[in-house]
């Protein structure tokens, strides 16, 4: 059992779902969450997060969607959704979609945090990792949604009416398991050559002859995928120090899945094993809704492996615009009922060296100053301190951390000193310290007004973030090097990073677009409305968004 540290507001809300990560001798109450489900209420909902499709790659090729993109903008748009927090991972992303709080209360503060206290491997802790399951020696870890605090919709709807199933596949464990939460009926993702699920739990039929299908394609081998003519100006190689990307078009060679992973056909999977799972469960046919939980994980890994404005992006996009149209149309078949959330776990931001050339000359990648390691050496030097691990992180950007056995009176030195340092380098925009993050009010306003310190606050949490938080300037990557598979990123706090669409979709609404800003935050609450789920006041960070663009009102009492 995960023992919290310490509560935070919703304590009394998460002590009432009576899930495996609130301590065992709490004794506070909360309001029971009850469901009282509409007759036209639809049976199945249907939670989409494309990783890594930001606002701009929607704006970009929205006129070229045919399939399922095209369909879910008949429906309710907001194409200023925001991801609202600083810390723009997959992990802190998923975390907010379907429990409606921001990474500040669902603890998920990064992909990945340092933490000191850990006597088993290294100090760098992944969000979905079992820290407590970690063997001497081991390469690999246990996932779990563990470090989660608060419940996910699933978990919500379950315990309203435990016949609700709730289930959920990705392309990464933190994407099912952030999006399916502790009480998950099924949960897959791709794990090297095969969809794989929790630790002691055994691969269900639908898996095993999804994994099947999958090992026949890898056998085999396919051929690239054809280039759309709007592709065609994308088309064309550039260098990203050893890496030459642009002009790829996802041809697989036999046995090769690391490029399956990176490449259309992973979503193509994610979605077959979808559908196989709604047949198996029977899910949308049961008394009560069931939700079905999809994070679609090959945009990610294309933006990384070769930045989102080549051929490979374009290519990507269009076979996902006909997989998810397939998928639609196999459910429409079935004769469920079923309603559409489509969303993002953040943007991205392409490589500096195709940025350059296309009028952003000021993109640039990370330099060393940045590092911890020269920090560590610089300040160890300064205040007669051994260097090593005298200040961590894991990355070139975000949570940075004292070593914890420095005395207390040195620690506010060094990161006043680091905060000197580090601002008077021309790639960092600011460093902001816990203490001043932890004061800063959590923001009330439209996301995009949000300053870079309301931001960062949206994105704290005390029992995992650092000592102090630093924000590179604009269009700066935090990849100092260029490699195969590694070219660009995301994590900013940067709006390009920020921004991703938010689409509703369910047979017969009343459509309409909203521009201005919501977050994805709200998505959780407005589902639940949507299913006659009545949550604990005060459970979401999010708010209700009424689907009906007509006279109707999907929120009712709770709006």
């Amino acid at each position: 059992m995960f023992r919290v540290k310490s509560l935070s507001r919703f304590a009394a809300v998460l002590l009432a779902t009576a899930l495996p990560i609130i301590p065992a001798s709490a004794q506070e109450t909360a309001p029971a969450v009850s469901q009282q489900v509409p007759a036209n209420a639809p049976r199945l909902i249907v939670a989409i997060s494309i990783d890594q499709f930001s606002g701009d790659l929607f704006a970009q090729y929205r006129q070229h969607f045919t399939g399922g993109f095209a369909r879910l903008t008949q429906g309710a748009v907001f194409p200023a959704g925001y991801q609202s927090h600083a810390a723009t991972e997959t992990c802190p992303g998923h975390s907010t979609i379907l429990t409606g709080n921001r990474p500040a209360h669902t603890g998920i503060i990064a992909n990945s945090w340092i933490d000191q206290s850990v006597t088993v491997g290294p100090k760098v802790v992944y969000c979905a990792e079992d820290v407590a399951q970690r063997s001497a020696g081991s390469k690999d870890y246990v996932a779990s949604p563990v470090h989660l605090l608060v419940p996910t919709l699933g978990e919500w709807m379950k315990k309203a009416n435990p016949a609700a199933r709730n289930i959920a596949v990705s392309g990464k464990d933190r994407g099912a398991l952030m999006m399916g939460g502790h009480d998950i009926d099924q949960v897959y993702w791709w794990k090297g050559k095969e969809f794989v699920t929790l630790n002691g739990r055994k691969i269900g039929p639908s898996a095993e002859a999804q994994n099947a299908q999958v090992t026949t394609l890898l056998a085999k081998g396919a051929a690239k995928f054809p280039l759309p003519d709007h592709c065609r100006r994308a088309d064309r190689a550039i260098k990203a120090g050893a890496a030459s990307v642009g002009n790829g078009h996802f041809a697989l060679k036999a046995g090769d899945s690391g490029a399956f992973r990176s490449s259309p056909r992973l979503d193509r999977a994610t979605l077959d094993l979808g559908l196989k799972l709604v047949d198996e469960q029977k899910l949308g046919k049961g008394a009560v809704p069931d939700v079905l939980s999809l994070s679609l994980s090959a945009t990610d890994y294309v933006g990384h492996s070769t930045g989102t404005e080549g051929a490979e992006m374009c290519i990507q996009l269009a076979q996902l615009d006909m997989a998810l149209g397939d998928f639609f149309a196999s459910l429409d078949k079935r004769g469920i009922d079923y309603a559409v959330a489509l969303t993002a776990d953040h943007g991205g931001f392409d490589l500096p060296e195709r940025l350059n050339e296309q009028a952003l000359d000021k993109s640039s990648r990370v330099g060393d100053a940045v590092s911890a390691a020269q920090l560590s050496a610089t300040l160890a030097k300064r205040y007669g301190l051994e260097a090593k691990d005298l200040i961590l992180s894991d990355g070139a950007s975000g949570d940075y951390w004292l070593r914890r056995d420095l005395p207390e009176g040195i620690k506010g030195k060094l990161v006043d000193d680091a905060k000197r340092l580090l601002e008077a380098d021309p790639q960092v925009e600011v460093v902001l310290s816990a203490a001043a993050i932890a004061a800063t009010p959590m923001p009330t306003t439209s996301p995009e007004t949000w300053t870079l310190a309301e931001r960062a606050r949206a994105s704290y949490n005390p029992l995992h973030s650092g000592d102090f938080v630093v924000m590179l300037k604009r269009g700066v990557v935090p990849i100092a090097k260029a490699g195969p598979g590694y070219v660009a990123t995301h994590g900013s706090p940067w709006d390009y990073d920020r921004r991703v669409p938010i689409l509703f979709w369910r047979k017969g609404m009343n459509g309409f677009e909203q521009p201005s800003p919501v977050e994805t935050v709200d998505i959780a609450p407005s589902l639940a409305a949507w299913i006659g789920l009545k949550i604990p006041q005060g459970a979401f960070d999010g708010r209700c968004l009424d689907l009906d663009g007509g006279t109707g009102n999907t929120c009712g009492a709770i709006r």
